[in-house]
């Protein structure tokens, strides 16, 4: 644990020294865990829950979405894996997350290790139940992002990682599933999806909102 507190710090100092408030690190588990021997996940959730955007794996597909989220929600945003539907329902899930999902308040979190590695320390962050998200997930060739707006319905414990949250797809599944064209999802809490279609749409890009 302390030493992902002086990790934080380091990421912070960073930060200032580049003068940005956004940050990602490519191949975290070999580029962070050699040298500072933690993991970055609990450091990334609190630079998030302090109003910058810190994201894992730099997959900058991705990340421009988290940014243009957080900006129009004025909330931190989660970056995670979705899996494949079961019973209707979807589970996201990755190593770190915020706790302040609501701009305000902590969510209740467990600190663990990162899942693959079993190492270092990582938030379960307890996501509100029938709180209404909006996601947004921009396809490989960042020509078009799809929306699609969802309920938490649980916060499961299974052997993935650790932040993990069941929700319930607002809108047509056969669609979502024929219509996905990337991999990692940005979530944030409330309903968004026309505010960041518009601005999607002054950049150029194609958007999709399946809600």
């Amino acid at each position: 644990m302390q030493k992902s507190f002086v990790l934080t710090e380091v990421f912070r100092d960073l930060l200032d020294e580049a003068k940005t408030d956004c940050l990602t690190v490519n191949s975290c588990m070999g580029a962070i865990m050699p040298v500072s021997e933690t993991t970055a996940c609990l450091p990334l959730s609190i630079l998030n829950d302090k109003g910058y955007t810190a994201f894992c794996q730099g997959d900058f597909v991705v990340i421009p979405s988290g940014v243009l989220l957080h900006y129009i929600s004025g909330k931190p945003v989660f970056l995670n894996d979705p899996s494949f539907p079961h019973d209707s329902v979807m589970t996201l899930a990755h190593c770190t997350a915020p706790r302040k999902m609501d701009g305000e308040r902590y969510e209740a979190a467990r600190i663990m290790t990162h899942f693959e590695s079993d190492y270092g320390a990582a938030p379960k962050v307890e996501m509100r139940k029938g709180q209404r998200i909006t996601n947004v997930i921009p396809d490989f060739a960042s020509r078009r992002w799809l929306g699609v707006e969802a309920e938490i319905i649980g916060s499961p414990f299974m052997p993935i990682c650790r932040s993990q949250i069941d929700v319930a797809i607002q809108g047509d599944m056969s669609r979502l599933i024929q219509e996905t064209r990337g991999w990692h999802w940005m979530t944030s809490y409330g309903s968004y999806l026309r505010e960041t279609e518009y601005a999607v749409r002054k950049l150029g890009i194609d958007w999709l909102g399946v809600t």
